[in-house]
């Protein structure tokens, strides 16, 4: 699914080659081996060839062979490292499939509608249940998204139900929520009709909903509009036609998946992809992140507080060794999976590449990091393939191991450990040690400490102006999540210090 640089074993190599057993015949008189280019044979051999012309006996069979420059194969410096290499090989490049009707056109004059199709568009009303717009948001698949109308005959969505506003009621549910004053007695009431299997209506989790604004544009309007909104950090847009009834929704990946399978046809994006996120300069320092023997319900906290539709499970040493986003919070909406509550993170990433693995038919290990020196190919393949929001960015030694890593700033992450908050919020709930240890899932010792974070919004905004938009700062919509959050917040990546911040 990922698109990786074609390996090149390097300019010393010659196109043509001795025929096997070449180097073991003996002459009178031995020539040196040539040397590549810009090569030069060890001290050792300069040393052993002087000595050996001084003499005018016949070198020996034995002194030929000393005397043999090192293989520059042993010298050659590699272009990958190590994890890009078994990285790749996990992970081999599939060819892109591009739609020739997109040859020869600007993106930029491409209709938002062309991209839509009507199964994006699940609707549910304000009456219907959670528990059934919750199976309703689990098989659209697509948009991962349901829309909320008053009632069956009406075309105006006047709200939206994700997978952020069903972790936000199951915390509820589960006695983790953290009202504000003003909503104790909302958050009591739900959680006793939950646990009493009441049917719960839609209209009365609204105040529990975290709320992005609704952008509609109509699907004659061109791809131009929609990036600048997707790069001002504003995750779907609402495509309507001519009488204002929605026929489709545009998400930040589908956009994304349509510049990865079409950016051949669109110079400007197509000459981005060859570049390191490193030369780009694309994504952020500042990453928030939930410690591997932390309770599952730290991660889910962290993720509606802060407004994140994913987390990056660590270990101790900060090393990425899982993902929990928010659409795996459907793993949690019944009763049995209860107990995994007062589970680990660690133990929860194992359930989620369990439940992957019977969905696909074997084992899975989806890789939700990059580094420094991956290309912005490299980076977009693994999103569009993962149908993840962000990737994590580790530390990487530098490609060549004669060249040193280039020093950075030091990120600021925040580790979310057990905090008593979510110790306490269930009475007589104990966290156990981990049940699968980080280091005995497959694919973890790939992976590498954690240094940043890229989203589809830092990538879009970036296509937005290497065209010559202007998308605003997504910074201020990050913000505007945090702030709209029903609970209570905990002190935000915007006022730590730039180290890492270790959370107990």
């Amino acid at each position: 699914m990922e698109q990786h640089p074609t390996f090149h074993s390097g300019s010393h190599q010659n196109a043509s080659r001795e025929p096997p057993g070449s180097e073991s015949s003996i002459s009178p008189a031995p020539t040196p081996t040539p040397t590549p280019p810009q090569r030069t044979p060890s001290s050792s051999s300069l040393h052993k060839s002087s000595i050996s012309s001084a003499h005018g006996h016949r070198s020996s069979f034995a002194e030929n062979l000393r005397g043999l420059p090192s293989s520059p194969r042993s010298q050659r410096h590699p272009s990958f490292t190590q994890a890009a290499i078994q990285d790749l090989l996990n992970h081999p490049p599939v060819a892109r499939q591009h739609n020739p009707r997109f040859a020869g056109r600007d993106w930029r004059d491409i209709a938002i509608g062309e991209l839509i199709t009507d199964d994006d568009v699940r609707w549910v009303e304000l009456d219907t249940s959670v528990e059934d717009a919750s199976m309703a948001l689990v098989k659209n698949t697509t948009s991962n998204v349901v829309l909320i109308r008053e009632n069956t005959t009406s075309t105006n969505p006047i709200s939206t139900f994700d997978y952020s506003d069903l972790n936000a009621y199951v915390l509820v549910v589960v006695g983790l929520g953290q009202p504000p004053d003003d909503l104790v007695a909302l958050y009591d009431d739900i959680a006793k009709r939950a646990q009493a299997r009441d049917s719960i209506p839609l209209r009365d989790i609204q105040p529990l909903c975290r709320k992005e604004t609704l952008v509609t544009l109509q699907g004659d309007e061109d791809l131009a509009r929609a990036i600048e909104i997707f790069g001002s950090g504003i995750h779907r847009i609402l495509v309507t036609n001519f009488q204002s009834e929605v026929v489709g929704i545009l998400s930040q990946i589908k956009l994304m998946e349509f510049f990865w399978n079409e950016g051949i046809h669109f110079r400007v994006i197509d000459e981005l992809y060859p570049k390191l996120m490193k030369e780009l300069g694309v994504g952020s320092q500042q990453i928030i992140a939930v410690n591997s023997d932390s309770p599952l319900a730290d991660a889910l906290t962290l993720m509606n507080q802060e407004g994140l539709t994913s987390v990056a499970v660590v270990d101790n040493g900060l090393n990425v060794v899982g993902n929990i986003s928010t659409a795996d919070v459907r793993l949690l909406i019944s009763a049995a999976s209860l107990p995994l509550f007062q589970n680990t993170c660690m133990h929860f990433v194992s359930v989620i590449l369990s439940e992957r693995g019977v969905e696909q038919g074997k084992d899975s290990f989806p890789v939700f990091y990059v580094n420094p020196y991956s290309t912005l190919a490299h980076t977009v393949a693994k999103l569009v393939a993962t149908h993840s929001h962000r990737m994590w960015v580790v530390e990487s030694a530098s490609p060549s191991p004669s060249t040193p890593s280039t020093p950075s700033l030091p990120p600021t992450v925040l580790v979310s450990n057990s905090t008593p908050a979510s110790q306490s919020a269930v009475a007589g709930t104990h966290y156990p040690s981990p049940s699968v240890p980080a280091s005995a899932l497959p694919g973890s010792h790939l992976s590498g400490r954690l240094t940043g974070v890229v989203t589809l919004t830092d990538i879009l905004n970036l296509f937005a102006k290497s065209t010559g938009l202007n998308p605003s700062d997504p910074n201020e919509q990050r913000a505007r999540r945090r702030r709209s959050s029903s609970s209570s917040i905990r002190p935000s990546i915007d006022s730590s210090r730039p180290s890492i911040d270790m959370r107990r």
